[in-house]
């Protein structure tokens, strides 16, 4: 009955291992790697990587960034009337709309100062409200739809719509 047991136990600790993936698989990827990994973030990434942002987003940081989805992305192109190519081409504006998606210091779900102004590494201000509604400096609203996405040099917290800051 012992042997038996050994066995499931055995068996039940392989299984958990298998299922974790064996560690913090996800805090073993930088930002940039964790945003690669994630669909969702594609235009995203092409973004980062025209404005020469990658090796920067791959440093050890620690960063926060407030990662717009590509359906953010592509509500953005209609908005401004561009299309994809044409945005990625600027590679003035990506700088500054990309860096105002990054705050320095890893800033968990727990830890958003809400109602205050959080200061990006672009240099402006956006607010962040108690229902995860971040208000940029256009006046203009972004939904947080998800948080704490840990990576090995910061966290990402997924946004519905890419925040702009005053022109």
């Amino acid at each position: 009955m012992i042997h038996w047991f050994r066995r499931l136990t055995a068996l039940f600790a392989f299984a958990m291992l298998a299922a974790c993936g064996g560690g913090d698989d996800d805090d073993a990827r930088n930002i940039v790697q964790a945003a690669q990994a994630d669909a969702r973030f594609s235009i995203l990434v092409e973004a980062v990587v025209a404005a020469d942002l990658a090796s920067t987003l791959s440093a050890p940081g620690p960063f926060t960034v407030f990662a717009p989805t590509n359906t953010a992305f592509a509500a953005l192109l209609q908005e401004l009337g561009v299309t994809k190519e044409q945005l990625l081409a600027d590679k003035a504006l990506l700088t500054q709309v990309l860096t105002y998606h990054v705050v320095s210091g890893r800033v968990l779900r727990a830890q958003v100062p809400v109602e205050t102004p959080i200061t990006t590494v672009q240099g402006q201000t956006f607010t962040i409200d108690a229902n995860l509604v971040i208000t940029d400096q256009r006046g203009r609203t972004a939904r947080i739809t998800e948080t704490d996405l840990l990576a090995s040099n910061g966290v990402i917290h997924v946004i519905d719509r890419v925040i702009l800051p005053r022109p």
